[in-house]
């Protein structure tokens, strides 16, 4: 079995919205992430990847997203052993203003160009990989009118 987890590539003036995670988190505490969580078990459900990371966003940083589009998906074991199936949404920043609402959770919230993400060296590599694939994504979505 595997825990199913969502995460919200969001998009705002230029930046990505990642979050510091909590030292008290089990996976990857005190790491920078995008904002995201685990998909509970609500019985039968439509849509339930993007009601969960909707709520999650909120939970996390309180702003509200839309227009959520599939990036890619992994899977990863945790340090205690648990294996994640991670989905990653490209998502428009709709409205709020983000902050470190839930403190067990986010410790801090960072906006980050792209080459800021890509530059710095004390990111995993999967982030740079998703942020390649939502920046990619977005600029194929983007129509210039001129």
């Amino acid at each position: 079995m595997f825990i199913v987890n969502v995460e919200g590539a969001i998009y705002k003036s230029e930046k990505w919205l990642l979050i510091r995670r909590s030292e008290k988190e089990e996976h990857a505490g005190g790491l920078l992430s995008l904002v995201g969580g685990k998909v509970e078990k609500e019985g039968t459900s439509s849509d339930i990847l993007e009601k969960t990371l909707k709520r999650e966003i909120t939970e996390e940083v309180g702003i509200e997203v839309s227009n959520l589009r599939y990036v890619n998906s992994s899977s990863f074991v945790t340090d205690s052993g648990i294996n994640v199936v991670d989905i990653v949404f490209l998502c428009d920043h709709e409205l709020g203003e983000a902050f470190a609402k839930s403190t067990d959770e986010v410790d801090e919230v960072i906006w980050m160009t792209t080459q800021q993400i890509l530059n710095n060296s004390d990111l995993p590599i999967y982030l740079k990989e998703n942020i390649k694939l939502a920046e990619k994504l977005l600029k194929n979505n983007t129509v210039v009118i001129k």
